[in-house]
């Protein structure tokens, strides 16, 4: 080759984009993240790996024979319809995008964080867009990341924020969410609509692939802040988010609490913090005995989330 071919040739390498040295994980471009990047790793399945539900199918309370009374399921009460997502799906799916009337709705669970959080599904100034989701097959802070399918935006399902893509810094909008036991949900919401088996997919909704993980105290993958051992890593807490406050409410300080509902100032705030022993179940009010959003998860994920939080201890 001649020395002006290859002076010519540098020239076109020199001034050509170098896309192939982006950063990518599952097919998703991490150059822009709003978080380390080191801290995002790969969870083992692929994308879609472990497939979203796009298009749910409820039966009856009456009719949800495959339940047990002691199942947990996730609840969400909004505009008079009540339904039910049993954990039994969501460990093999850990998203359901839903609509109930004219919102539409998403539904996430992470098996490894033991969180699960629903939230209306656009976000802020693109209100008018509505998202539907999947499972990205990465995780942040041992924590899935769902991603939309307009965008690929990659989502932090606990801070309900998106952390790369065209969306980076955008909020979804929180909503409140229960985790209780099948037959506690059932008896506050006789009329309530449940998450279907039949999914469309071949699972066996009988058998749980994370048996005897809650139980463990070991991490699959790691998170940026190390929780304090206060409490079992995996024990369930109640995370709440006011203005500038965080707050995790361990289970085992409500059971020594010994009330099923106390008051509580957060931000110079009257709240009430609601404990169903019965059910293992905790939420929380504000003035007006409205709802506020929280999240029970594991005390490890709450604390890498948000270090700085305060802990509730009971009197």
């Amino acid at each position: 080759m001649s020395y002006g071919c290859r002076q010519l040739w540098f020239w076109i390498l020199f001034l050509t984009p170098i896309t192939s040295l982006a950063i990518t994980l599952n097919g998703f471009n991490l150059d822009n993240t709003s978080v380390p990047q080191s801290l995002i790793q790969r969870g083992g399945p692929p994308r879609d790996g472990i497939p979203a539900i796009d298009n749910p199918k409820f039966v009856s309370a009456a009719a949800a024979s495959y339940l047990r009374s002691d199942d947990i399921v996730l609840g969400l009460n909004v505009d008079g319809v009540a339904k039910a997502y049993p954990l039994r799906i969501l460990n093999w799916h850990e998203i359901v995008n839903d609509r109930i009337g004219e919102t539409h709705y998403l539904i996430s669970y992470c098996p490894l964080c033991g969180s699960g959080m629903a939230f209306e599904s656009f976000s802020g100034d693109v209100r008018q867009t509505n998202f539907s989701f999947g499972v990205s097959g990465l995780l942040y802070n041992s924590d899935v990341l769902m991603y939309d399918r307009a965008t690929e935006s990659l989502w932090s399902q606990i801070h309900g924020e998106a952390i790369s893509g065209p969306h980076v810094g955008r909020k979804l909008k929180q909503v409140p969410l229960t985790l209780t036991r099948w037959s506690g949900w059932v008896e506050r919401h006789p009329d309530s609509l449940v998450l279907s088996v039949d999914t469309g997919f071949r699972r066996n909704y009988d058998r749980d692939p994370y048996a005897g993980y809650a139980k463990n105290a070991a991490l699959y993958f790691p998170v940026a802040n190390q929780a304090p051992d206060l409490y079992h890593p995996k024990e369930m807490v109640m995370g709440v988010k006011v203005k500038q406050s965080f707050i995790a409410f361990p289970f085992s300080e409500l059971t020594k609490q010994r009330r099923p509902q106390f008051n509580v100032a957060i931000e110079n705030t009257q709240y009430t913090v609601h404990w169903d022993a019965e059910n293992q179940s905790a939420w929380i009010t504000d003035e007006d005995q409205q709802v506020v959003p929280s999240t029970l998860l594991f005390w490890f994920a709450w604390y890498a989330f948000y270090p700085d939080t305060e802990i509730y201890r009971a009197q």
